[in-house]
């Protein structure tokens, strides 16, 4: 009988096949060809300059990954369900170890992080508010992606690896979100199984996919050691698509993956330091900007309910700062739509830890509604946090009042950084001068969003 394996093997599968496919696909014929003079040749391509950046970044880790060395590669591979939004991106419900060598993946294994966490030792507390919310007394591996910092979370990711007795030692971290599926078949196009009805498309899958193995199986009267065949189905459907794909549509699909890099629903980090560089200068590295000396904004979720609420979960924010004022001001508010309409195996009342994080030197003077605000500081900021939650088809706007000390008025400039996991985020930025001018600014943020960088 065929090895069947479970959803979240193929999703990796089918996350490694779209960074090797896609993203080097074009340099396969010219691997021979010096990294220079791949890069040199992306001069020549009729894309603007910030496209020529990031595909002369993918050449310089094409070169890497594909360079005939003798030498093997090894890489840990963190899945993340971002419908359960964790501040690193998602839920990590299974991980997996890629090797490569000369340009060819020699191997893969896949696994389940509820066996193989059972191997690590319950030495290490829990980070607030973990052992309050899911009840659990010790910190590993499946919840280790707590900071919105990708570099602090692919260290711990191996940290907790190598306790549970992991013994290799990898040369990169790569965190995958399952946006990246929906990329996938956005590019291939909607597929069809024999049998089983309905269409899976870029839209449904993942939701259908879950369905499928958590309830719709029985329906059909399927055994239930059998549920998960139509993973081996579904990857064969696709994998067929990706043979038959055009060069202008392997094309499509290495731009589709860029716009997954630059939304942080792939993140990388790599030992090899001129690599990590190359990824941090990208946007990348999944990296809290630590240097940034201005007013700074970061909004980090972390749901703690155990359900996928996050897929029915919408954000905005409205961010008024008043310079006018001896101290300046800041007015934060959040808006959460929750359109979840009943509890299912899916979702719940949304329960979040949310950590807000500011210039260092900030003093928060209220917060509406809060009675328990934890504060705390890394990366060069301060962050306060609150846990809270709204419920089912509902709308909750959470408000946060402080001030902002040591800016540099005559050179206000202002940064905000999204979280892995969340695809976009609208906001409004309003800016009162010292004069008392005031310019507004509405924002779809992807990635980051600089306020010099508007006017």
């Amino acid at each position: 009988m065929a090895k069947t394996y479970s959803l979240k093997f193929w999703i990796i599968f089918w996350s490694i096949a779209v960074i090797f496919l896609a993203g080097f696909y074009f340099f396969l014929e010219i691997r021979k060809q010096p990294g220079k003079i791949i890069s040199q040749a992306i001069d020549f391509l009729p894309l603007e300059l910030s496209q020529k950046a990031e595909y002369q970044s993918i050449a310089y880790f094409a070169e890497y990954l594909l360079k005939k060395d003798n030498q093997e590669k090894t890489f840990l591979l963190l899945f993340q369900n971002n419908m359960e939004l964790r501040p690193g991106g998602g839920y990590i419900g299974s991980f997996g170890i890629l090797k490569t060598k000369n340009g060819k993946v020699m191997e893969i294994g896949i696994h389940d992080l509820s066996n193989f966490d059972a191997r690590i030792k319950e030495i290490i507390a829990p980070p607030y508010p973990m052992r309050e919310t899911l009840r659990i007394d010790s910190w590993k591996l499946r919840d280790s992606n707590w900071s919105p910092d990708f570099l602090e979370n692919a260290k711990k990711a191996e940290y907790f690896y190598h306790l549970g007795e992991g013994q290799e030692n990898f040369d990169g971290i790569v965190a995958i979100n399952t946006a990246v599926l929906n990329s996938f078949l956005k590019i291939t196009g909607p597929v069809t199984l024999p049998d089983y009805s309905g269409i899976f498309t870029s839209e449904n899958a993942f939701l259908s996919l879950e369905y499928q193995v958590e309830k719709g199986y029985a329906q059909q009267g399927i055994d239930k050691g059998e549920r998960k065949t139509i993973m081996n189905e579904l990857a064969e459907a696709i994998m067929e698509k990706v043979l038959a794909l055009n060069n202008s549509q392997r094309f499509d699909l290495a731009k589709i993956i860029l716009e997954d890099l630059n939304k942080k629903n792939i993140q990388l980090y790599f030992k090899d330091s001129a690599l990590e560089a190359q990824a941090q200068k990208s946007g990348w590295a999944g990296e809290v900007k630590s240097s940034w000396k201005g007013d700074y904004l970061m909004l980090v979720d972390a749901n703690l309910g155990a359900y996928k609420s996050d897929y029915y979960i919408l954000r905005s924010f409205d961010y008024v700062v008043d310079l006018s004022s001896e101290i300046p001001k800041a007015n934060l508010k959040i808006t959460y739509i929750h359109n979840g309409k009943v509890k299912d195996w899916m979702t719940n009342n949304y329960q979040t830890y949310l950590r807000v994080y500011a210039p260092e030197n900030t003093w928060l003077t209220n917060s509406a509604d809060f009675g328990n605000v934890k504060f705390g500081t890394e990366f060069g900021k301060k962050y306060f946090g609150t846990l809270f939650t709204v419920p089912l088809n509902s709308t909750k706007t959470v408000e946060f009042i402080y001030t902002l000390k040591d800016l540099d008025l005559a050179n206000y400039d202002l940064l905000i950084q999204k979280q892995s996991g969340i695809s976009e985020l609208l906001g409004k930025i309003t800016v009162i001068s010292k004069s008392g001018e005031k310019k507004s600014y509405d924002i779809r943020l992807e990635n980051e969003w600089k306020l010099s960088e508007e006017k």
